[in-house]
């Protein structure tokens, strides 16, 4: 899943970071104090956790708790839960900050993969044993963003009796189609699934102990990426900790967050519909970040929201939030493709409900003359090559379904197109537009990629919603099976949530493709697939059209200063993005052959040191032999004690041919320059119709 951006070991979650120059000392005139308590788990291993204490609390008071539960080490963190936290314990609750097992400075092997039963049952027992202090009314709230998001709703489904309700910002309840490793049911590999196994090695700070526990409960602990690639289709595995399809077990009040460049969005309307339990949702123009300091702006202080919830059901107080409507939605106007954007146009509209009766659905049509319109079209066949080197434009340099996207022309030149009439008013759209094409190919694997865009008179193409489809899932995802060679097949395909007002004057654009490389693995053969046209069955994109209305807009507050924590500083920003970005791809016109190469450097100042990160990720691909695909990734973290200078280095090398999935893991740790440990792992795992 897209995690916390990493830069130099600091996770900015949610690209969230707020890091000013010692320790537990703050630039603001209430002193918020931070306390180390371990949590005994019922097999004796200790979670190690932080509370932080609103300014002057009298610690003979008790206070409802609100928890984040996290991987991601609470010490290098604490300047960013400083900051994060200062409002909740402005508005009379206490924070509490876990590191699960194996991770940070809780013992234990290291979890093995994301969302395993190991960390679920230790987050019941985090929750009873917050709800049982002293200093607790015994009533806990969980939230995060992203891991923190994803674990607050799976906790949801198992309804320990102290969780009162939750706030879950940027993050999806159905593994295996919208986390990071089956996007849409495709293979998919990015920077920090390939490095965040390294960050779980690390020891503890400040101390970095090394000893013979340290290396059997974390560098000697295969890396999590195993466990994912053989897992390729649907099924128990995903569904342990996947709310979809079971939203009964939802017992408990959860506040949903999106943004509308952001990858985990689909998640909001299927809570809205489908749980039974009081919700609420809000999405606004922003992709993964807090709202309160999001990229793009306009930003508001969701925390407010949240302290209204959490009162609403910890505190026992009417807040008048459940009598507002239940939706919020930032209504998207149009904006040039441009991933320097700071500032997206549109205004906030409240809806009273999910699914909205008002909604229209608008078949638009694609035509043999590669026209697009409402009107019905006459029979036809386009047909396309496969090119599997195409799609950097479709996923951006961060490689999932969000973030600003460059203009979409380079893409649509290699895909089947279709635009509308220009427009003479304006047409807003909200929900998930429906591909409805039929298809066949030529080849036993075919992906299809479906993509939705505003033309502009100057010729820009801005995406609007997209998604992608494999193939060999057309029955099922659960029991894939192989295309047929030349048989004709409907798909169904649920474009992304999205929200987007097509300006008079522009056009409306369909685009396919069976490529979106390299966020989509690419299927293994050269191929041509066709499309057909007109009749019952002829490609057709349904949009949910909003009418001309009233505009009963929310009122959000602006975001809140917040205090700083001196003793941590990032100096050196290295990409500031936060991850190696690929910006473009090289072809070579002899060979076929296309490749892109990211990296990224940075660097963090902490109480104990200095953390520098280097990062190269090389992918390729070949529009030849598309079989022949793979990704590099070099990663070190360097840690600059007083006493002596860690090296921990992680090369990653994932490959394919036509059959199967090369995936070798080289890990080593050096202590002032000498190699200290040193471990390889190496698999072959059966391509399962990817």
């Amino acid at each position: 899943m897209k995690k916390p951006i990493l830069i130099a070991g600091l996770l900015l979650v949610g690209g969230y970071f707020s890091y000013t120059p010692d320790a537990f000392s703050a630039n603001h005139h209430n002193k918020i104090e931070i306390t180390e308590v371990s949590i005994t788990m019922s097999d004796g291993i200790r979670l190690a956790a932080d509370i932080y204490w609103p300014a002057g609390a009298d610690k003979k008071d008790r206070f409802p708790i609100l928890l984040e539960y996290l991987p991601y080490r609470k010490d290098d963190n604490r300047a960013r839960n400083y900051s994060l936290y200062s409002y909740f314990l402005e508005h009379g609750y206490l924070v509490v900050r876990v590191d699960m097992r194996g991770t940070g400075n809780s013992e234990g092997i290291t979890i093995p993969y994301e969302y395993s039963d190991i960390e679920l049952d230790d987050g019941e027992e985090v929750i009873d044993w917050l709800s049982q202090q002293k200093w607790s009314t015994g009533s806990v709230g969980m939230f995060g963003i992203s891991w923190g998001g994803f674990k607050s709703i799976q906790m949801a489904m198992r309804n320990p009796p102290a969780l009162k309700a939750f706030v879950a910002v940027m993050a999806t309840e159905y593994l295996y189609q919208e986390d990071v490793h089956y996007m849409d049911g495709i293979m998919h590999t990015d920077s920090w699934m390939m490095s965040n196994d390294l960050y779980n090695v690390l020891p503890g700070a400040p101390d970095f102990k090394m000893d013979d526990e340290w290396v059997r409960n974390r560098f000697n602990v295969e890396p999590s990426v195993y466990t994912y690639m053989r897992q390729q289709r649907d099924g128990a595995f995903w569904d342990r900790a996947s709310a979809k399809g079971q939203y009964e077990k939802i017992r408990i009040p959860g506040y949903h967050i999106g943004g509308w460049y952001d990858g985990y969005r689909n998640s909001l309307p299927r809570m809205l519909e489908n749980v039974q339990a009081p919700v609420k949702a809000l999405i606004g123009p922003w992709d993964h970040y807090f709202p309160h300091n999001a990229w793009p702006e306009p930003q508001i202080e969701w925390r407010h929201e949240a302290v209204r919830w959490f009162d609403q059901w910890l505190k026992g107080e009417d807040t008048g939030i459940l009598q507002e409507p239940d939706f919020a939605v930032y209504v998207r106007n149009y904006h040039a493709p441009d991933p320097t954007l700071d500032r997206v146009s549109g205004y906030w509209r409240w809806e009273n409900d999910w699914p909205i009766e008002r909604i229209e659905n608008h078949s638009w049509y694609a035509h043999a003359n590669h026209s697009l319109s409402t009107a019905p079209a006459e029979n036809a066949t386009h047909s396309m090559t496969y090119k599997p080197s195409i799609g950097l434009e479709g996923g951006g340099p961060t490689m999932w379904w969000g973030s600003i996207l460059p203009d979409q022309q380079p893409m649509d030149d290699y895909s089947l197109v279709y635009d509308s009439e220009i427009l003479d008013t304006p047409l807003e759209i909200l929900g998930r537009p429906i591909a409805r094409l039929r298809v066949s190919a030529n080849a036993t694997r075919a992906n299809w990629v479906v993509r939705v865009s505003d033309v502009a008179p100057d010729g820009q193409v801005t995406q609007v919603a997209g998604a992608a489809f494999n193939g060999t899932h057309r029955i099922s995802a659960r029991e894939p099976s192989d295309i047929v060679l030349g048989e004709e097949f409907d798909l169904n395909i649920d474009l992304h949530f999205t929200s987007w007002v097509f300006p008079k004057g522009h056009r409306v654009r369909v685009a396919i493709s069976n490529a979106q490389w390299p966020m989509l693995w690419p299927t293994p053969m050269q191929m041509k697939s066709t499309l057909a046209i007109g009749g019952n069955n002829g490609a057709r994109i349904d949009l949910p059209v909003v009418p001309p209305g009233e505009k009963n807009a929310p009122n959000f507050k602006e975001p809140s200063p917040n205090p700083w924590l001196s003793g941590y500083e990032v100096i050196d920003y290295g990409n500031i993005t936060g991850y190696a970005a690929i910006n473009s791809v090289q072809h070579d016109p002899e060979t076929g052959e296309a490749f892109g190469v990211a990296t990224n450097t940075g660097a963090v100042l902490y109480p104990w040191g200095i953390e520098r990160f280097e990062e190269e990720i090389e992918h390729r691909t070949s529009d030849e032999n598309p079989e022949l695909t793979s990704v590099v990734g070099r990663y070190k973290i360097t840690e600059e004690l007083e006493d002596r200078t860690l090296d921990f280095e992680q090369n990653v090398e994932f490959k394919s041919d036509e059959e199967n999935f090369y995936l070798t893991f080289h890990r080593w740790v050096s202590v002032n320059g000498e190699l200290y440990k040193e471990k390889v792992w190496q698999e072959i795992i059966p391509r399962d119709f990817q």
